[in-house]
């Protein structure tokens, strides 16, 4: 009996790219977004077919996939003119970290590699586990304002505050992180931001250059903690803006670093 699982995968997404890979289960791919760049190894040596919410279905159509993988309602379209070309279509719709490690264990076992999967996962989940240590052990907790988007100005989503509150801080609006639509996450008043009186300000623009002169020049924001003290910081969004393997490792790091310098810090400001 030859391997039962799927042989021809296109993923529309980077995280399923960036799990496979990992798994040592890269054969199975054969076409990639356009926004990969994780591993760097899969940018160079596959075909990019699709953008995030836009693909070229016919593209995909000539690679033959028997499955492919997409992430959350942004995506239905594709996947349902894929569904319509008779194509086998996986769509994911994870938020939060638990269902992030859900997700690595979820693909592992489509593919076979369900005992890797489950040991990536659990590597996910001691690391996870260090940084929260690490975290309690610091003097001080920062009130953490993260921005996915500029204009509008959106707020973090779910798998991002709770990185945020394991690196040792705390998001400042924890009830629109829970919302899974950016459209919900939308702060139709900037002066919000400035009553929370976040301590540190982290920003990732979907890929958009951040501005951090743009953003402490907005009026009434000059008295904002971080923006007074010039912790206006950017987190690149391919490690924390998709919810993959990246944001669990380099994102969380990212997030910890940071947090840790204020909270050490020793001239007191708050």
């Amino acid at each position: 009996m030859g391997d039962p699982y799927p042989q021809r995968i296109v993923c529309l997404t980077e995280e399923p790219t960036e799990v496979l890979y990992a798994l040592g289960e890269q054969r199975r791919v054969v076409g990639i977004s356009g926004f990969t760049v994780r591993p760097p190894q899969a940018r160079r040596e596959k075909p990019k077919v699709s953008a995030f919410t836009s693909a070229r279905i016919d593209e995909i159509l000539k690679l033959q996939p028997d499955l492919v993988i997409g992430f959350s309602d942004i995506q239905a379209d594709i996947a349902q003119a894929l569904i319509r070309a008779g194509v086998e279509v996986w769509i994911s719709n994870h938020r939060s970290v638990d269902g992030i490690l859900g997700y690595i264990r979820r693909l592992g076992a489509m593919v076979g590699a369900a005992e890797r999967a489950e040991a990536y996962a659990r590597r996910a989940e001691a690391h996870l586990d260090a940084v929260r240590a690490a975290a309690a052990r610091l003097p001080r907790r920062p009130r953490v304002y993260f921005e996915e988007w500029d204009a509008p100005m959106i707020s973090g989503i779910r798998w991002v505050a709770e990185l945020i509150r394991i690196a040792g801080g705390d998001d400042v609006f924890p009830e629109l992180a829970e919302r899974p639509l950016a459209r919900d996450r939308i702060l139709a008043d900037a002066d919000e931001v400035a009553r929370r009186r976040p301590d540190l300000i982290l920003a990732s623009w979907c890929g958009k250059k951040f501005r951090p002169e743009q953003m402490a020049a907005r009026p009434g924001w000059q008295a904002i903690p971080a923006v007074r003290d010039g912790e206006l910081h950017e987190i690149k969004s391919p490690i924390i803006l998709q919810p993959g393997p990246a944001a669990l490792f380099d994102g969380l790091d990212a997030l910890h670093r940071i947090i840790a310098t204020w909270a050490t810090r020793s001239d007191g400001r708050s």
